[in-house]
């Protein structure tokens, strides 16, 4: 392991990790406001990704940034509005299921307006290229940005919660909404806008993501599962936890992939032959790069029994 595969590895490895908190940020904080686990989140991902391809289209991908996730933004809050709000009153598990069939909904429309496969939703000219050159191998300006922008908004989400009046209104409604209505605030409302911002984080971090890896109808369920380990890992609930745990998380996997080793080259380290003919062989030959899709899975299950309320979590339910 030299240091351009260490260097390289770690900026890929925390770029990665950064798109997987915009993607997990909008999650916990819906969450942590409104005790609701959003399955339909990471295919409002994808709708930013498609709204930016359109978008990006007839007047660019800059405008793009802003108006494709303001559109999920309105979609996320008609839903809260009209369907997930009628069925709060029932429960977690019909809160579940009908947003368990929205990411459904949203997937046959996706395939039904762009169609199955991927769409050509290229880089901005201004994003294209290296940023800079190690050792002959260049990191691309677009992960850069994803970095920036997973940074600006990580400082923006933690300004508005904390020193602004509105933060203490959403932080309040939580805790006490009987009070903070009887204080003249509609907190149905304050949950609407909250479910919203919500989604139209997932949407820009589909703008930036859909050009920077692929935008095509899989793409939602590629990062759905390894989402709900972030938020769970980190902490249900819990802003910090889900940037820790995305970190993390970004970049184990990223070095992970990279790793041609298994137990046979430790084996080997302390002079022990290992044959076909050893027990547990199979297992014993798989590297790390061939386990590194379930380590994420692993952690979390690691965490489930030592630590059940994860890395900063406080949520008891």
């Amino acid at each position: 392991m030299n240091l351009e595969f260490f260097v390289i590895s770690l900026l890929n490895g925390v770029a990665y990790g950064l798109l997987l908190f915009m993607l997990s940020s909008g999650l916990t904080l819906i969450f942590s406001m409104m005790g609701v686990l959003n399955f339909a989140h990471t295919s409002f991902y994808m709708l930013g990704a498609y709204f930016a391809y359109t978008i990006s289209g007839l007047v660019g991908f800059w405008p793009a940034l802003v108006i494709a996730p303001a559109l999920v933004f309105l979609l996320g809050a008609a839903f809260e509005r009209y369907a997930l709000r009628r069925v709060h009153k029932f429960g977690h598990v019909p809160e579940l299921l009908v947003t368990f069939g929205l990411s459904y909904l949203i997937l046959e429309l996706v395939q039904l307006i762009w169609g199955r496969s991927t769409v050509p939703y290229g880089l901005p000219e201004q994003l294209q290229g290296p940023l800079f050159t190690l050792y002959g191998t260049q990191f691309p300006k677009s992960r850069s940005f994803v970095m920036l922008v997973a940074i600006l908004m990580l400082i923006s989400v933690w300004l508005l919660l904390t020193r602004t009046r509105i933060g203490l209104v959403i932080q309040a409604a939580l805790k006490y909404p009987e009070m903070v209505e009887a204080l003249g605030h509609n907190v149905p409302r304050v949950f609407m806008l909250v479910f919203g911002g919500g989604a139209a984080l997932a949407g820009l971090a589909g703008v930036i993501g859909g050009n920077t890896y692929v935008t095509e109808p899989a793409m939602a369920a590629s990062v759905g599962s390894i989402i709900f380990v972030v938020v769970v890992v980190g902490g249900m609930g819990s802003l910090a936890g889900a940037f820790l745990a995305s970190l993390l998380i970004g970049v184990v996997q990223t070095f992970a992939v990279a790793l041609d080793y298994s137990l046979i080259h430790a084996f080997k380290l302390f002079g022990m032959a290992v044959t076909p003919e050893t027990f547990g062989y199979p297992l014993l030959k798989l590297t790390i790069a061939q386990v590194a899709p379930i380590l994420p899975f692993l952690f979390l299950v690691l965490i489930l029994i030592f630590r059940p309320k994860g890395l900063l979590g406080t949520r008891e339910d």
